[in-house]
């Protein structure tokens, strides 16, 4: 006797384990997690992939297949907007499939993922400059990667939008961003921000750090190490190496590594809020607010990237009550920006405001990690320009 599976029985598995990854962080999520989800054992969902690594590579590739297929017969900017929009809202998971899980396959995987983005970003690279010749290359893929980085931001919503809508404000949001002029006229080096915990701090050579500075400096290596390499494949000795001690000195200032990454996590909280609400509440006006917001949210991501891109991609390894503090943190964060965004636009609802404020996050954080243009010397002036793009506003103030 033949035992035939049900048709489309990998294309289900795939849907339910981008959903369960997208929702969990991939290290949360069990093969036996998946295989319940579609209703079928473990052993049976291995006939169908090898592992997890295979199935996150092929839930990702999945996506980015629809992407491709999407803006292959793109003639015009409007038709990249509807591309990019139906894939955002289809393919939801993608964006954080993307920007936290694929860092932990193989890196000849990362490498195949990236080569694949790089092709969806040539073919709009294309279709853009037949429709402004004047951009530079440089300029133009800028542009191209924030449209992708806009639309990446629905996944970081918690409740799905309502599709339509959500597909034409998406579309609304691309044709704004590709229309910026990222022209370049700051003089060389301004709006460039020194990054702060630059890499290699530690080894400068001087007095004995104090306890107080060597756990600053833990603190700093720490997030670094677990935002480029993720928090599991980082190691107590290698934590030690980046500041100049042994492995196991490190638990004379922390009790676990899961403590650091709580603190190196609470710190960067800290100094987000610090210097983004003290801007917004120093200002006169929701307009100036928001702009005031925009630019101090800017220049913290500029000097913290490693702490952006840590809170994206390892909130889950924390413990349940330290995550619940990230968490409310996050929620508590967004709800200031679109309150404020409303009071600049009153007509513009909550779900629109929302997916405004994502948007934003996602084109900033992106922004200053995505190299080569995260190294443009003028790149404030750009986010600058794309976030207000993103928001609606002039940057006028009032």
């Amino acid at each position: 006797m033949v035992v035939r599976r049900p048709p489309g029985r990998r294309a289900q598995i795939l849907a339910v384990a981008a959903d369960r990854f997208h929702r969990s962080g991939y290290h949360q999520v069990s093969m036996t997690e998946v295989a319940a989800g579609v209703g079928i054992t473990a052993p049976a969902l291995y006939r169908h992939f090898r592992g997890k690594p295979e199935l996150l590579d092929r839930a990702v590739r999945l996506g980015l297949d629809a992407l491709a297929e999407g803006l292959r017969p793109a003639r015009t900017t409007v038709d990249l907007g509807a591309a990019l929009a139906a894939v955002a809202v289809g393919h939801r998971p993608l964006g954080t499939l993307v920007q936290r899980d694929a860092r932990l396959l193989p890196p000849a995987r990362r490498a195949a993922l990236r080569r694949e983005l790089r092709a969806d970003v040539a073919l709009m690279l294309a279709v853009l400059r037949e429709e402004r010749p004047e951009l530079a290359v440089g300029d133009a893929e800028l542009l191209c990667w924030s449209a992708l980085s806009v639309c990446a931001g629905l996944s970081y919503q918690s409740a799905a939008p309502q599709p339509r809508r959500a597909e034409a404000l998406l579309r609304e949001l691309v044709a704004a961003v590709l229309a910026v002029s990222p022209d370049g006229t700051a003089a060389a080096g301004a709006g460039a921000v020194p990054p702060a915990d630059a890499p290699g701090s530690a080894s400068v050579s001087g007095p004995e750090p104090t306890p107080r500075a060597r756990r600053d400096e833990l603190l700093a290596a720490a997030v670094r190490l677990f935002h480029q390499r993720g928090f599991d494949n980082v190691s107590t000795d290698q934590l030690g190496a980046a500041v100049g001690i042994s492995g196991p000195s490190v638990y004379r200032h922390f009790d676990s590594k899961a403590e650091l990454l709580a603190a190196s996590l609470v710190r960067g909280r800290e100094r987000l809020w610090h210097e983004v609400d003290g801007a917004i509440t120093a200002a006169a006006g929701p307009g100036a607010a928001l702009e005031a917001g925009l630019g101090a949210y800017v220049g913290f991501a500029l000097r913290n990237g490693d702490y952006l891109g840590a809170m994206l991609s390892e909130t889950e390894r924390l413990a349940p009550s330290d995550r619940r503090a990230a968490v409310d943190f996050r929620r508590d964060f967004l709800r200031t920006w679109i309150g404020l965004l409303r009071q600049v636009h009153p007509a513009l609802d909550p779900a629109a405001a929302r997916i405004r404020v994502h948007a934003l996050f996602a084109l900033v954080n992106d922004g200053v990690r995505n190299r080569p243009h995260s190294a443009r010397p003028d790149l404030r002036d750009c986010l600058l320009r794309l976030g207000r793009a993103v928001l609606g506003t002039s940057g006028d103030g009032p």
